[in-house]
């Protein structure tokens, strides 16, 4: 257990590959570098999408009709592979494909959703991040979406209500939790602040508003010189609740992971470990995901932070390692702290 704290290794992923314009038909997991909008020719306007493809360290371009809807709108979360854009000055909010290459370069689909209303003393202009219980298609009549607003939840099920059921969050301070939803569990789970308590709600929020709450309680726990404690407490002090592809779940405390064993009596035991397996981990300001690593021609056992830093952590060796944008990136980029999963046509 005394390989907790990764070394800063002095490989920087540096691959200086040009742009490449889509070809294959998939990408692996992806980070939003920005979208250029231009006039077209022939009217209306051309979105010029870039992405980060980081299992190959290069960049994807592809263009696109760019919609009306998006013309005041701000890329604000991301959610199995779609993106949410939110217009402060109608406070309108749309999911949209448009950032999926493979998606119609001429019609990106829109889903408006409901305008945000806000409660007393809580605040719509910031959005922390967003989740969603499935993607928008195919058609699901309990399609739920949730946005967390700092101390404020917002849900609603897109295809059947006109406007949204809003919590105000148990704790204040939860601007550093990050919301999912649980497939297994079907439930929408938020970290209480220092990821000691799991409070979750159902797609039935409108009958009963309050959170169910799980203890987390970590076993394990490394044993580390109080030198290393400080390192970590400099380091970001964000908690993240991850859901593998298989049911399995994980807490990721600094650069700690806790998997999940069982739960008893209310209390959901969570046991250190350095080895995830097969698997990767993407936190971001989005919704955090986890992959299979091999088929997505990744490394295993890693995690992959984009927020405060664009780095891996490999626990298998150990190290640290920043990316570098490579060559053909813009000079000044949007911060667009947000993971997509692998793209495919």
């Amino acid at each position: 257990m005394s390989r907790l704290v990764p070394k800063i290794s002095p490989l920087i992923h540096k691959n200086r590959r040009s742009v490449r314009l889509l070809s294959s038909s998939k990408t692996g997991p992806c980070v939003s570098v920005c979208n250029v909008v231009q006039p077209s020719p022939d009217g209306g306007n051309i979105g010029k999408v870039l992405l980060y493809d980081v299992a190959k360290f290069e960049l994807v371009r592809t263009e696109k009709t760019f919609p009306d809807e998006l013309h005041e709108a701000q890329l604000v979360g991301a959610s199995r592979g779609w993106s949410f854009f939110f217009n402060r000055e109608d406070r309108s909010v749309v999911i949209s494909d448009f950032l999926n290459p493979y998606a119609s370069k001429t019609e990106p689909k829109m889903f408006p959703l409901p305008t945000f209303t806000t409660m007393p003393t809580c605040q719509i202009e910031v959005v922390c991040n967003v989740a969603m219980s499935s993607s928008p298609e195919p058609y699901d009549k309990d399609w739920g979406v949730g946005v967390f607003l700092g101390n404020q939840l917002s849900f609603c099920r897109p295809h059947c209500d006109l406007r949204w059921t809003n919590i105000r969050t148990p704790f204040e301070s939860w601007d550093r939790s990050n919301l999912i939803y649980s497939k297994k569990d079907e439930r929408f789970y938020l970290l209480a602040p220092g990821g000691k308590y799991l409070c979750s709600w159902d797609l039935n929020f409108k009958k009963d508003n309050k959170p169910k709450f799980l203890e987390l309680v970590l076993h394990n726990i490394p044993n580390l010189p109080s030198s290393l404690w400080k390192r970590l407490d400099s380091l970001c002090r964000e908690d993240h609740w991850v859901e593998s592809p298989s049911g399995e779940s994980f807490l990721v405390k600094w650069v700690m992971v806790f998997r999940e064993e069982d739960t008893i009596c209310g209390k959901r035991n969570m046991r250190y470990t350095e080895d995830i397996g097969d698997l990767c981990i993407f936190i971001s300001k989005g919704e955090d995901i986890c992959v299979e690593a091999r088929s997505n021609k990744l490394k295993p056992n890693s995690i992959l932070l984009n927020g405060r830093l664009f780095a891996t952590i490999n626990n298998t060796n150990n190290t640290f390692g920043c990316y570098e944008y490579p060559e053909g990136t813009p000079d000044k980029i949007p911060y667009s702290p947000y993971w997509f999963p692998s793209f495919s046509s």
